[in-house]
């Protein structure tokens, strides 16, 4: 059969779906990506609101992602940095720490801060030297905890390095929970190691236009996919995708790049649990400090994680006041006007924020996938679920945005070994 005659529906316009487009329209396919939404992205999204660009969920990118440098182009992305580091609040005072070998204005602030001892601090430095000497693959092959789980918790790993307490709780606890969305450090450290190896090598980033304009750019690389967006699936066969209209489409092959327990028969019941947080937008008078570092609240029982004046970065959309994002991991049953108080009340108490005016609240139930088994990437074949069924999605390996890359590009090559391509990995 010729290539333009192969019928290949991809599931989901998010970034899975979006790379996995790019892999078959590399080999001379033309995939249809269906999408149940208005548009691509998933749940990476910017929304413009009263003038401010907002992300739905407080995102970054890190640079420092291999597939994301090989599949993106930064510079048209207008990449904006975050400083290395973070700006700590506790008892109502802040102190700034970060890294000195890679911005020279937080050698200072660093050396002054009471945050952790200085062996903490030199321990961060041969953390930072260790891991930057091993490949993101090895990251995940770190042997089993002696407690018999697949892998030691992060605090585990923390613990046994030495650090102390004060600075586990007061820039760890608070930094990663922000990262893994959930406030304990019982996040593999495989996932620990990768990341942190990630923020050494590079930097935590946005886009001039918002998260979103990482979709946005994927999308318009791709010259000979069809799109079908407000198209929701009902049901995935072997060789047929059913619509909620009840149209029916014949398909030689299917990527399903998006949740698929609810719509391949035989998966039914074995719904992926997720990792949720809420994220708050703020306006408050511009602010005297403005450097772009993440603020992480380290008092114990606040609901605040951490906060980011979206202001001090370049972005397309500017309001008159500064933006500020609020995010918030601990798990709360409170209304949204409670929530809203209640984050209001502590940027004063905690940060010294007042005269904060609350924009907009996201609640992402579906923030990162909770899994139990964590890998950096698989083999094409593995994500076979049917004859002519592929899945992808960063829940296969982990939750990255480098995971969602790698998925979707090994669901495509494993269609492509199915039509008899040759597929060369490192897997």
């Amino acid at each position: 059969m010729d290539k333009k005659e192969e019928s290949i529906y991809i599931i989901g316009a998010g970034i899975s779906g979006l790379i996995a487009a790019q892999v078959l329209e590399s080999k001379g396919y033309t995939p249809i990506v269906i999408e149940a939404s208005s548009g691509v992205g998933g749940r990476v999204k910017t929304d413009i609101v009263d003038g401010y660009q907002l992300d739905r969920g407080f995102q970054v990118l890190l640079d420092g992602y291999p597939k994301a440098k090989q599949y993106l182009d930064y510079d048209a992305l207008q990449l904006q940095s975050f400083l290395p580091g973070a700006q700590i609040f506790k008892n109502g005072k802040s102190q700034t720490i970060g890294d000195p070998l890679r911005s020279l204005k937080l050698l200072l602030p660093t050396l002054k801060s009471s945050v952790g001892t200085f062996a903490d601090k030199v321990k961060i430095l041969k953390l930072n030297n260790t891991l930057q000497k091993q490949s993101v693959e090895d990251c995940f092959r770190e042997p089993a905890s002696p407690a018999g789980r697949s892998k030691k918790t992060t605090l585990e790993y923390l613990q046994e390095k030495g650090f102390s307490h004060e600075i586990i709780t007061d820039f760890f606890k608070p930094f990663f929970s922000g990262i893994f969305l959930e406030p304990h450090l019982d996040t593999s450290s495989a996932m620990f190691e990768f990341v942190y190896k990630m923020f050494g090598e590079g930097m935590a980033t946005l886009p001039k236009a918002g998260i979103e304009a990482i979709p946005q750019q994927l999308k318009d690389k791709l010259t000979q996919t069809t799109f079908r967006f407000d198209s929701k699936v009902k049901q995935v066969d072997s060789n047929l995708v059913t619509l909620e209209n009840g149209e029916a489409l014949n398909a030689d092959y299917i990527i399903v790049a998006t949740e698929a327990s609810d719509l391949i028969p035989n998966m039914r019941g074995q719904d992926i649990p997720w990792k949720s947080c809420d994220t708050l937008y703020f306006t408050i008078p511009k602010m005297k400090d403005r450097k772009p570092l993440i603020g992480l609240v380290s008092d114990e029982g606040a609901h605040i994680n951490n906060i980011f004046n979206h202001s001090v970065l370049e972005t397309e959309q500017l309001g008159s006041e500064d933006l500020l994002s609020v995010t918030v991991v601990k798990q709360h049953d409170v209304s949204v006007e409670a929530l809203v108080a209640i984050v209001t009340s502590e940027l004063s108490t905690y940060c010294g924020i007042k005269n904060a005016k609350f924009l907009k609240h996201y609640r992402i139930s579906k923030a990162l996938p909770k899994l139990d088994t964590l890998r950096y990437d698989c083999a094409p074949s593995e994500t076979q679920i049917k004859e002519n069924v592929f899945l992808a999605g960063d829940y296969l390996l982990n939750g990255s945005l480098n995971a969602a890359m790698i998925s979707g590009e090994r669901a495509a090559q494993g269609a492509l070994e199915k039509l008899g391509h040759i597929i060369e990995t490192e897997v």
